[in-house]
C-alpha cells in the first residue's frame, strides 16, 4: 500500500452497521482472486468486520505479461528480476470487543515473517473508512509500495510467506465462522 502506516486506535463509527451492509451489496466474489475467495467469503459472515479490498499477490518474469498471473514462481523464468505485486487484504473493524480480539490475532499473523508481512493502516482507506486495517506481504524494505522488483530467490521466499500467510488466514476465520 503506498500509503500505509502504523496501526492506529479504534475509534467509535455508529454508521458501521449501514457501511458494512452497503460493503455487502456491493461485493462481488467475481473481482476476488480466486485462491482468497473462501477468506473474503468467511469475513463477510462475521457481524465485526468486513473487508475492504484484497489482493493474493502476483509474480510476473520477463515473459509473463498478466497483472493478475496465479503461476507459482518455480514455473517462471529464472530471470535475474520477478515483479511482485503486493498481496494484502484491507479490512474494517467494528469498535467492539470481537473487533478488538480480531485486530489482535491479525496482528499476529505478522509472526509468521516479521520482515515480509507488517500489519497497519492505509492513510486512503482511513479518510474514506475510519477502523480500517490492512496485513500485507512485502519485503519490509517496500512496505510503502504497491509492486517490487525482486530477485527470482527472494520471489520464492516472498511466495511461500504469501501462501503461509493465507493458510493461516483462511484456517482463522474458518474458526471464527463455526462460532
Amino acid at each position: 500500500m503506498e500509503t500505509y502506516t502504523q496501526s492506529r486506535p479504534l475509534v467509535s463509527n455508529p454508521r458501521y452497521q449501514e457501511q458494512k451492509a452497503k460493503s455487502m451489496r456491493r461485493l462481488d466474489v467475481n473481482t476476488i482472486d480466486a485462491p482468497i475467495i473462501e477468506i473474503v467469503k468467511g469475513f463477510a459472515e462475521l457481524p465485526y468486520c468486513f473487508t475492504l479490498q484484497s489482493c493474493y499477490g502476483h509474480f510476473l518474469g520477463n515473459d509473463q505479461s498478466d497483472p493478475k498471473n496465479l503461476e507459482a514462481v518455480a514455473n517462471l523464468d529464472k530471470a535475474l528480476s520477478v515483479e511482485y505485486r503486493i498481496a494484502y487484504i484491507a479490512l474494517c473493524m467494528q469498535n467492539n470487543e470481537a473487533g478488538v480480539k480480531l485486530l489482535q490475532d491479525l496482528e499476529d499473523l505478522t509472526r509468521i515473517d516479521p520482515d515480509y508481512i507488517q500489519f497497519g493502516c492505509a492513510e486512503w482507506f482511513w479518510e474514506r473508512q475510519v477502523n480500517s486495517y490492512v496485513l500485507q506481504v512485502e519485503p519490509e524494505r517496500h512496505k510503502m509500495r504497491d509492486k517490487a522488483v525482486v530477485s527470482f530467490q527472494e520471489a520464492l521466499h516472498i511466495e511461500k510467506t504469501r501462501n503461509q500467510f493465507f493458510d493461516e488466514l483462511k484456517r482463522m476465520v474458518q474458526e471464527m465462522t463455526m462460532v
